[in-house]
């Protein structure tokens, strides 16, 4: 019989911020069933929280339960389609909700944010701030001690923080179940490739577990304007092949539709995206509807770490959602109970 070490950290506690309490509630889910195949007599529930809005757009978050001493994980989802808050809205909340805890004095305070905000300001590219360098910042100042996020868009994020442990996690293991499990894509006619040079190393890793050739697509970007592509070209073979795009997110998807129409004028046949982080800003969604009814793209498969409910999925027949929430509650079980998480973050 395995044994585990003896836990020291505290009573394992949830909390959410009103744009993560879905994701929160399917984490909870999740959680219970772990604790019945443990055979545990308990019941994970969130704790009772209220988020406050003032009417000069200020936010504040009060906990209204007792935490001293346990093991808290934060939940908030920064960009939620389901809401009319914005990224800096759900991020105010979730750093007023960090101090609170932190004021609370709970054993241990983590983060968990499927989409860190900023990502993809982790650099400068001419004057600017290096803008997701102050979230980490804010985050640690607040008081977390643990940041728990998927897919981050540039690994660099990881050492922007002094103290604060980072987490990265990864929807791949996920998706490639859902892909072969699901959707019994036909591996032997698969070519795997990345909107861009940037996801080349996810797609190799997608291409290496479902034993598929590999093609690269190289993309040159106008800086000057927002979501811009000047230019892109092939290296590798699609044509006659079915091929799967994955990338860590879906923003506008004009680089993504772009790659598309690339790949069809190679001679590709269908083709699948595998996303993490599907945010369809703009008018992200008409503009892959149109091109879901011009035949360029078959299916875009996403996690719920950005929701867009049940009667989207539901009457949106290009999208396909996996659940996130089970990985992050076995991470989450894990931490608490002292055990490794390593293979959990592949």
């Amino acid at each position: 019989m395995q044994t585990h070490p003896t836990e020291t950290r505290g009573a394992l506690a949830l909390m959410a911020c009103n744009s993560g309490k879905g994701f929160a509630n399917r984490i909870i889910k999740a959680l219970n069933e772990i604790a019945r195949e443990e055979n545990e007599n308990m019941t994970y529930r969130l704790k009772d929280t209220e988020e406050i809005v003032f009417p000069n757009g200020e936010v504040k978050v009060v906990i209204n339960e007792y935490i001293r001493g346990d093991d808290l994980y934060i939940i908030q989802c920064i960009d939620d389609p389901l809401s009319n808050r914005t990224v800096n809205d759900n991020l105010m909340a979730l750093i007023t909700a960090i101090h609170a805890a932190y004021q609370s004095d709970p054993d241990h305070i983590t983060a968990v944010i499927p989409q860190y905000p900023y990502s993809r300001q982790e650099r400068r590219k001419t004057r600017e701030a290096i803008s997701a360098k102050l979230v980490a910042n804010m985050l640690e100042t607040a008081g977390a001690q643990r940041v728990l996020t998927l897919d981050i868009h540039s690994e660099a994020i990881q050492g922007f923080f002094n103290f604060t442990k980072m987490e990265d996690m990864h929807a791949s293991g996920e998706l490639i179940r859902y892909i072969t499990e699901e959707l019994k894509l036909d591996t032997e006619n698969l070519v795997v490739t990345g909107p861009d040079v940037g996801s080349a190393d996810r797609a190799r890793h997608y291409s290496k577990v479902l034993g598929t050739d590999l093609a690269i697509v190289d993309k040159a970007r106008d800086y000057s304007k927002i979501s811009k592509v000047e230019s892109m070209r092939l290296v590798g073979e699609v044509k006659d092949k079915n091929v799967l795009i994955v990338d860590d997110m879906i923003a506008t998807g004009g680089t993504l539709l772009q790659a598309a129409a690339l790949l069809k004028e190679k001679g590709a046949r269908d083709i699948y995206v595998a996303v993490s982080l599907p945010f369809f800003n703009g008018n992200a969604v008409e503009r892959i509807e149109r091109a879901y009814r011009d035949g360029l793209i078959k299916l875009v498969i996403g996690t719920d770490a950005v929701f867009w409910g049940e009667a989207f999925v539901q009457n949106t027949p290009w999208y396909h959602e996996v659940s996130i929430a089970p990985l992050f509650a076995h991470v989450i079980y894990n931490i608490n109970k002292k055990r490794s998480v390593s293979s959990l973050l592949k």
